[in-house]
């Protein structure tokens, strides 16, 4: 049964991946209109705005991807040093501690996005577009972000 749960988990990673990666190439188009509207003469509103949002979304879908493959800098050189009971100690210390962060982080993205719905907040860039877009990708990268840490630090324990 866990194995097939992995396997979907995984996928869900891959396509968060991929998602961060639509993010940039959204950044690069941004810009790009930017640069030509600016030759050309005429003005986009909210183009640096929707960089920057695309800028964090990109981010926190890449962070679940990249803790998946195992890409975020470790400890290494610390942990192959512990013997082999406090190595696994030492991890599940980690992954417990990243996982409450990750999910205090995840919470508080996700109740300012209902905040942000419920009261239709604005921002206040020149595109007074509705807040609760451009944090909506936050919210669901920072749930999947939480999800990853908290499925690593699960196999910890199922996993010897």
């Amino acid at each position: 049964m866990h194995n097939k749960i992995n396997f979907y988990l995984e996928k869900i990673y891959k396509f968060s991946g991929y998602v961060a990666a639509l993010f940039l190439i959204l950044i690069a188009i941004f810009i790009l209109l930017g640069v030509c509207s600016r030759i050309f003469g005429f003005y986009i509103r909210g183009l640096s705005e929707y960089s920057g949002y695309c800028m964090a979304a990109s981010t926190f879908f890449a962070l679940a991807y990249t803790f998946g493959e195992g890409g975020h800098i470790r400890i290494t050189l610390f942990i192959e040093k512990l013997d082999k009971k406090f190595r696994k100690i030492f991890e599940i210390w980690c992954l417990l501690v990243a996982s409450t962060f990750s999910g205090y982080l995840s919470f508080y993205f996700i109740k300012m996005l209902i905040i942000s719905y419920k009261f239709k907040e604005r921002s206040e860039g020149a595109d007074e577009i509705l807040i609760w877009i451009p944090q909506l990708p936050l919210g669901i990268g920072s749930t999947i972000l939480f999800v990853c840490i908290f499925h690593h630090l699960l196999k910890c324990f199922y996993n010897d």
